[in-house]
């Protein structure tokens, strides 16, 4: 058994007995300023990362640093408060080891969020988007969560990816943020490694590649949920809108803000999709 198999079963065994009676079909990422959610869970147990097996400090500003369980929408959910970073200095096994775990206690959907500038001229600040596709440039680069040797009884040596993001989870959220009128679009999100903002050639560059979002996290944790076998959900709040031709810098404090602001409209989408997933 290598090393991360076994970490994988000690960080199971650790959290497995919290849970009690209840089992988790769900697991939710919560990204940058939208750890609110996880405050809205009923019945909560909050773990903070620092003591499972395998899992490392989040210290990212806007990242609590927990793993709270509990009901929200009549489910039973395991949520992450806060997630792990490239860009904090944790390689890939490190940053997708909570979605290794999830899988082990038998979650077999993840909804991830994640804060983004928005691309697409047609996005506004306070915006949601389903993830669609994605353009994962770390890992076209070499920084693969899978790099490395494979474990058949986990997921496949090779792995397609073009149906990453789940077409009927994607309608779900489509349909109920129709029904709270929730400006909500579908698009394609590419991940840049960060912690750096993206220069004005770089934005040109990824919207002449088809990107309407970009971030610095969540294709890992999607690349090892698929891998897993998992259904997947991925939602973008654009914190800001990206121009190419503005004076205007990116703030990493107002996407945290806007990340706050946008949380209890993200929260009420959430709840509304649970029931149907």
């Amino acid at each position: 058994m290598d090393t991360q198999t076994q970490l994988i079963r000690h960080a199971q065994e650790f959290i497995q007995p919290l849970l009690g009676h209840r089992q988790p079909t769900t697991g939710i990422i919560l990204g940058s300023g939208l750890g609110q959610l996880a405050d809205e869970l009923e019945d909560a147990v909050a773990i903070p990362y620092n003591v499972i097996p395998g899992f490392v400090g989040s210290t990212a500003p806007g990242h609590a640093g927990r793993l709270v369980i509990g009901q929200l929408g009549g489910k039973t959910v395991l949520a992450m408060q806060g997630r792990f970073h490239f860009y904090e200095g944790h390689d890939m096994a490190q940053v997708t080891f909570p979605v290794r775990v999830m899988r082990a206690l038998g979650i077999d959907t993840l909804l991830v969020t994640n804060a983004a500038g928005g691309l697409n001229p047609a996005f506004k600040t306070g915006d949601l988007m389903a993830l669609n596709d994605h353009i994962f440039l770390p890992g076209m680069t070499g920084q693969n969560p899978l790099r490395g040797p494979n474990d058949n009884a986990t997921g496949p040596r090779f792995l397609p990816v073009v149906n990453s993001y789940t077409q009927s989870l994607r309608d779900i959220a489509q349909e109920e943020a129709a029904k709270l009128g929730i400006r909500f679009h579908q698009g394609v999100y590419v991940m840049l490694t960060g912690p750096n903002f993206e220069t004005r050639a770089e934005m040109r560059l990824l919207r002449a590649w088809g990107a309407d979002a970009v971030g610095m996290s969540t294709i890992p944790e999607v690349i090892v949920a698929v891998h897993g076998g998992m259904r997947v959900l991925g939602i973008s709040t654009i914190t800001n809108t990206l121009d190419p031709d503005t004076t205007v810098e990116a703030n990493g404090e107002e996407v945290i803000e806007v990340g706050k602001a946008v949380g209890p409209r993200l929260i009420s989408l959430v709840k509304a999709i649970l029931p149907r997933i």
